[in-house]
Order: structure tokens, then C-alpha cells, then sequence
């Protein structure tokens, strides 16, 4: 959903001016009372939409985490080949785009990230996106190019920040170099796994 369209709803208006603080001044140190000045709003309107600040991030996390879990159902739907794992990097790096200001908090509020339910949410997603990459029974260096090449583009959202160049350049170097260490890990001649007999990593 693009920024201007937010805009146009409360709620979401809501988590966008609360994300933009967490990441400014650190989740802990951010209250409902701020948010709600900030929005030129009072604390009962904003308790209409939501009660705490952790109701805040969820809502976040399920908004703006959507695309990743209807990518996770697709890809869970469709034949364990190389391209289907090379069709789930370039759809994830397109999510992972979107979803990029919640990952930023997430990067800058680690601590609160873990005391918060979206900590283990985030890590079975996670999870499960490995297990859709890797081969059940591949070698370990095989599942650390897989693990890794997440581990790339999740960096890549911060990282790259502090690199000169055009964002959409970056975001394609980032999605190719972890293209080539999936590739890297699934050998061509490697038969791929029937869906129904998929194994993936357990949420």
C-alpha cells in the first residue's frame, strides 16, 4: 500500500507517525501521549484504534508483514525447483521492500523487539522462508548459503542506506547476490522434492 494511500486512514496514519517515532527515539522511550501530539489528536481517539504501543506494532507487523505471509502460501504451493526458489527471492525482495521502515524499527529496537510477540513471529517466518529455499536433506554448507542469502537481504534494507546509488540498483545487486548463492546451493541436477512431500523448517 503506498505512503499517500495510508495517509487516508486513521489507523494507519496512526502507525506510520508511531513507526517514525520508535525509529527516531527508540520504542521505550516513546509514549501513546507523544504519538497522539504528534498526530494533533487526543489519547481517547487514539485508544479507539489501539490501547498500547505493542497493539501498535502488531498492527505494523500484520499490515505491512501481509505480503511475506502470502508469499510463504504461494511458494508453499509450488514445486521445489530452482525456480520457484529464484521466483521466492525476487517476490521477497519486492515484500522486504514495502516492508521496509517496519524492519528499520526492528533493527533499531532490538530489545523491546524481543520482550514483543512479533519477536517469535518474525523468527518462524523466518524459519519457514529458509526451509522453502533449502533442500531437506542438502549439505551444511548448502543451508548456510540458503540462511545467508536471507541474512543478505535483510542487511541489505540497512546497510545499503550508507551506499551512494540509485535504491532500485541496490535492491537488484542485493537480490542477485543472494539469487547466486541459492542457485549455488541448488544444483540443477538435484531432483526437486514433490510439494506434498515438502519438508519444511517448522514454524
Amino acid at each position: 500500500m503506498s505512503t499517500q494511500a495510508r495517509r487516508g486512514n486513521t489507523r494507519q496514519r496512526i502507525q506510520d507517525v508511531a513507526l517514525e517515532l520508535f525509529s527516531e527515539q527508540g520504542y521505550d522511550k516513546t509514549s501513546l501521549r507523544e504519538i497522539a501530539e504528534k498526530l494533533e489528536v487526543t489519547k481517547a481517539a487514539l485508544y479507539y484504534h489501539f490501547k498500547t504501543k505493542e497493539d501498535i506494532v502488531i498492527g505494523l507487523f500484520q499490515d505491512l508483514g501481509r505480503p511475506i505471509d502470502e508469499l510463504i502460501a504461494w511458494a508453499e504451493e509450488q514445486p521445489r525447483t530452482l525456480e520457484t526458489k529464484q521466483e521466492l527471492l525476487r517476490r521477497y525482495s519486492t515484500a522486504l521492500h514495502s516492508a521496509a521502515p517496519l524492519f528499520r524499527f526492528m533493527q533499531e529496537n532490538q530489545a523491546a523487539v524481543r520482550d514483543l510477540s512479533i519477536g517469535e513471529h518474525f523468527k518462524s517466518r523466518m524459519l519457514t522462508l529458509f526451509g522453502l529455499l533449502r533442500e531437506p536433506e542438502s549439505e551444511l554448507t548448502d543451508q548456510v548459503r540458503c540462511i545467508t542469502a536471507l541474512f543478505s537481504m535483510h542487511a541489505g534494507v540497512f546497510a545499503m542506506q550508507n551506499l551512494e546509488g540509485d535504491p532500485e540498483e541496490k535492491r537488484k545487486a542485493i537480490l542477485e547476490v543472494a539469487t547466486e548463492l541459492v542457485t549455488a546451493a541448488n544444483p540443477p541436477n538435484r531432483r526437486p522434492a514433490r510439494p506434498d512431500s515438502a519438508q519444511t523448517a517448522s514454524p
